[in-house]
């Protein structure tokens, strides 16, 4: 997955910039963003704060982790299946 360019803290402020009235397409210019971008970030952390949009990183970090967990755990059980398999 790209890195982003910007920060939590810097997306959250691009948007708290948008809610003291700018318009989305000067901040889009001013900050060298797409709408897209700008709407995405709008759509995921709107209304958040800083410290909640750490917590949301770290917890789907997190989930990535345990399901990538669970895939290899879940081939280790198909593999061992399939060796059973060949001995009977």
């Amino acid at each position: 997955m790209k890195r982003s360019r910007f920060s939590e803290e810097q997306i959250i402020g691009v948007l708290e910039e948008d809610q003291a009235g700018l318009s989305a397409t000067d901040l889009c210019r001013k900050h060298g963003i797409s709408d897209a971008t700008f709407y995405k970030w709008r759509s995921k952390y709107g209304g958040m704060e800083v410290s909640e949009a750490k917590k949301l990183k770290a917890l789907e970090a997190e989930n990535a982790k345990l399901k990538k967990l669970l895939a290899e755990e879940m081939l280790d059980n198909a593999t061992l299946k399939e060796m059973l398999g060949k001995n009977f």
